[in-house]
């Protein structure tokens, strides 16, 4: 790797990562000795780069506005593009137009060696097929998640029976043909994970629910993990080995979307088929 790459390597790995990065780490990822690391921060910092920290502690960029944008490698345009790409395709008209446009602006900023990068890709996504309509406006839903506001569901299950739910949304999972809505219900008192094709009416509520929706997502992260850690010994305990072989770790949103699981007494996010059952 030539030293201006591996210097603006530094910089991007750093910008990447809130925590400090020690001079090992970066050694590894750059395939280069601790001393070229100490060296080259050296350099970083003689140039005014905003970085700080100390050998044996590691190394923290702090922002600063007259940082300029590093420069797109043809590997990270051809990853933006790429996901722009399935995001255009598999996501509501709001961030389908998004994507698009998003694919437009790279294009117009890099330069001209790289444009056939953006137009003329290398990979692709399928068109997707059998993709589920929506019950609400996911643009709307987006903007409850972002300002913390409360959603009234009125939500059908796989049998066909409806409930009415307030929710606290927290964030949506886009899976290839469906969508869910993670929230905290009101009536359940627990996460649960709503298919956003199977409701029927929402109206978005202006009343902010009482934890700040970092908070709220940070509680269910921290419920997903300890999930996981049940959903496995689930697994190895019915012997359902043809799903997770060798009772190896499995993917919740997979089991999600085939409504095979759920585990309300860890808190878990999860199926429409226990809530039908009480949960």
């Amino acid at each position: 790797m030539r030293r201006a790459d591996r210097l603006l390597q530094i910089i991007e790995i750093l910008r990447r990562t809130p925590e400090a990065v020690t001079a090992e780490a970066l050694a590894t990822e750059l395939a280069a000795s601790k001393r070229t690391v100490y060296r080259d921060i050296a350099d970083l910092i003689s140039q005014r780069v905003p970085i700080r920290g100390e050998a044996g502690v590691g190394y923290v960029l702090q922002a600063r506005r007259d940082l300029p944008p590093l420069m797109l490698t043809p590997d990270e345009i051809e990853a933006a593009v790429l996901g722009a790409q399935w995001v255009a395709r598999h996501s509501d008209t709001v961030l389908a137009r998004a994507a698009e446009d998003l694919i437009g602006k790279i294009g117009a900023v890099v330069p001209e060696r790289l444009r056939p990068y953006v137009f003329e890709p290398a990979t692709e996504t399928p068109p997707a097929r059998g993709l589920a309509a929506d019950g609400l406006d996911m643009a709307r839903v987006r903007v409850q998640i972002r300002a913390g506001r409360k959603i009234a569901l009125r939500y059908r299950d796989e049998q066909g029976r409806e409930t009415e739910r307030v929710i606290w949304p927290v964030t949506v999972g886009y899976m290839e043909t469906i969508r869910h809505l993670i929230a905290w219900c009101e009536l359940r008192q627990d996460f649960r994970s709503f298919r956003t094709d199977r409701v029927t009416t929402a109206g978005f509520l202006d009343e902010r629910y009482p934890e700040r929706p970092s908070v709220l997502r940070a509680k269910w992260r921290r419920t997903l993990n300890r999930a996981k850690k049940t959903i496995s010994w689930w697994f190895c305990f019915l012997d359902l080995s043809r799903t997770s072989p060798d009772c190896a770790p499995v993917n919740l949103w997979d089991l999600v979307d085939r409504n095979r699981i759920g585990d309300a007494a860890q808190g878990a996010v999860l199926c429409d088929r226990f809530e039908t059952s009480g949960f």
